[in-house]
């Protein structure tokens, strides 16, 4: 399991915040962005996002060169995000360049006028190291994915082979981003659908992810997924890991295609300026699912940029369990004493002996967000802390199983009634994951209860099952362990974990 051991800090005065940090501008065919990231955590934090729509790529495949209008605005608006990473004085800026800047006959020249201007470099990414930069955008928050990369871009579509976190070998990039298939088409779904056909002709390798996931990569393809939320209705409007089997993601996609742009503009957070290109986006996305014959659909928010950040971390970084890392920090941050997680994971573990790896992880994870919420007031504290783990960023983490970490902290600090959000969130679990979710909040709960939270008391106490009952081993001649806990926290956990009665023992 990857270390969960602290990473050094530059004591204060020693280094200033901001050089730690991590600016990328990223120069696409459909638009530019700035994206500011503090460097010292395994999880690509963006402490500033800014995005310039200048359609750079727009009549590329016609003329050869870069839209003229759009050439203009992105040297203003580099301008500008250049002089914003200086002067946040980020310890790095990397400027990069895709698809347009890559096959226009006049991107060397763009190239050196921003660089002049802004006197920086920009690196001009080939095809092969956008398909890989995406790729590791994906493994910095699944480290162990397994399937096909595909990336969306304006200029190009991008897919990649991994085999359990490892780059497989091959790689396709193809001239089918947004804007030149639009263009190629005349926005015609039928010659739209040939210049797919044609193009896939030559990649040779797609069968190779049939029966894995793919996994989909860019804001139009991100869009088809908010959409695809709101259409039925699923409980988290979470973009990252939303998941779809591949049947029910070509009933969608059909589904888009019978739409009308009204009904379109009526999905909360569905940007209108991604509207004309849905059509686009859900013919590509159901050509790759036809011709790789995926598992599943696993739409990724981290993407060329994030792979970027992740390579730019030192390998004990990039070794970190990504949604372990995340609530170890948490942790730190906002818990009372955070090191009192590691030994709950211990404490409770003998509730849970037949334990998937998967199932650990969850635990552990839980575990270190025991006391994260200690401080919300008291009669939303479990409302808060639910909604909290719901619907926060963690990498690594799929919507059953933010689902489940999201219910097991629920009952951690368990109240009265029930919150409708909670009760969503059960319908993306079995009723056996919903009982484990449970049986771990309890046992947080009383193991809280027992130590007061404070390190080094748990270790003096056992908690075991035995002939139908739950037990409690601790200290007779301890007095952190005098006064009796209320019994209703022993029952309902017995009760979680099977057991008829519970007993408590003194040795």
């Amino acid at each position: 399991m990857p270390s969960l051991a602290r990473f050094s800090i530059p004591a204060p005065g020693a280094e200033p915040a901001a050089a730690r940090h991590i600016a990328i501008v990223d120069i696409g065919s459909n638009s530019i962005r700035l994206v500011v990231y503090d460097g010292v955590a395994r999880t690509p934090v963006a402490i500033f996002n800014e995005k310039a729509v200048c359609a750079l790529g727009l009549g590329l495949g016609s003329s050869g060169r870069l839209n003229p209008e759009g050439r203009a605005q992105a040297l203003v608006h580099l301008e500008r995000f250049v002089r914003l990473a200086r002067a946040m004085r980020v310890g790095v800026l990397r400027i990069l360049a895709t698809a347009a800047v890559r096959d226009a006959g006049d991107g060397a020249a763009f190239v050196a006028e921003v660089e002049a201007r802004c006197q920086t470099s920009i690196t001009v990414l080939s095809g092969e190291d956008e398909a890989r930069s995406a790729a590791m955008g994906v493994l910095c928050g699944t480290p162990d994915a397994d399937g096909i990369v595909a990336d969306l871009g304006g200029g190009s579509l991008e897919l990649v082979a991994l085999d359990r976190g490892e780059f497989a070998g091959p790689y396709a990039t193809m001239p089918l981003g947004i804007l030149r298939l639009n263009e190629a088409s005349g926005g015609e779904r039928a010659q739209a659908a040939a210049e797919i056909d044609r193009h896939f002709a030559e990649v040779d390798w797609c069968g190779r992810g049939a029966g894995r996931p793919l996994y989909a990569v860019g804001g139009a393809w991100r869009a088809l997924a908010r959409l695809f939320i709101a259409q039925t209705g699923h409980p988290l409007h979470v973009l990252d890991n939303y998941t779809l089997d591949r049947a029910e993601a070509l009933r969608l996609l059909d589904l888009v295609a019978r739409q009308n742009r009204k009904s379109m503009e009526k999905i909360p957070g569905l940007s209108k300026k991604r509207l004309p290109h849905l059509p686009m986006a859900a013919l590509l996305l159901e050509k790759v699912l036809q011709k790789v014959q995926p598992s599943q659909l696993i739409f990724s928010v981290y993407g060329m940029r994030e792979g970027q950040f992740f390579n730019s971390l030192p390998a004990d970084l990039q070794a970190r369990d990504p949604l372990l890392a995340a609530c170890t920090d948490l942790a730190r941050t906002a818990g009372r004493f955070p090191e009192h997680g590691g030994e709950m994971m211990e404490w409770m573990a003998p509730l849970f002996p037949q334990e998937s790896p998967h199932q650990r992880r969850l635990r552990h994870a839980a575990c270190l967000l025991g006391d994260v919420f200690w401080n919300e007031h008291p009669d939303y504290r479990a409302e808060q802390a639910f909604l909290r783990v719901f619907r926060l960023p963690f990498m690594g983490l799929g919507h059953q199983d933010r689902a489940a970490l999201a219910l097991a902290i629920y009952a951690r600090y368990e109240t009265e009634g029930e919150l409708p959000a909670a009760q969503a969130a059960r319908t993306l679990l079995s009723e056996d994951d919903q009982r484990r979710a449970r049986a771990i909040g309890l046992a947080l709960r009383l193991g809280h209860s027992v130590s007061g939270g404070v390190p080094g008391l748990l270790r003096t106490t056992r908690l075991a099952l035995n002939g139908g009952a739950l037990i409690l081993e601790a200290p007779a001649d301890d007095p952190a362990f005098g006064p009796e806990i209320p019994a209703g926290r022993y029952e309902r956990l017995a009760r979680a974990v099977g057991c008829e009665r519970f007993e408590t023992r003194r040795r």
